[in-house]
């Protein structure tokens, strides 16, 4: 396994808008509220969220590309359960795919190669 590393950086700064604020990775700009408002845009939450569930549907594209296998579609429905009491902490994810193309064991093992990283 390569040791060459890949760095990531986001850069997020105060708006003006309390509970607001900007966030830039490379070129993107976007917009991240709090959950107690102004929820006019996502929340932190949403952001980690839909990063997980991004990934699983990217990674399952590449591990079928790589293995041949014929996926015409993958789509991730992601589900994060929190107290509301403590929202700083995720209870319970629940992450469903659902992949269109491959055979049900082909689709096994893109979600297990998943599931393994």
């Amino acid at each position: 396994m390569s040791k060459q590393r890949m760095v990531t950086t986001v850069r997020s700064y105060s708006s003006g808008t309390p509970g607001r604020c900007l966030n830039n990775v490379g070129v993107h700009h976007f917009v991240v509220d709090n959950a107690a408002g102004p929820n006019e845009e996502i929340t932190p939450a949403d952001a980690f969220l839909a990063g997980i569930s991004a990934c699983s549907v990217l990674l399952v594209e590449t591990f079928a590309q790589q293995a041949a296998v014929p996926l015409q579609r993958a789509e991730a429905t992601i589900e994060g359960t929190r107290l509301a009491g403590d929202p700083s902490r995720f209870e319970r994810i629940n992450l469903h795919l659902e992949l269109a193309g491959p055979t049900q064991a082909q689709a096994g093992e893109l979600v297990e190669q998943f599931k393994s990283r």
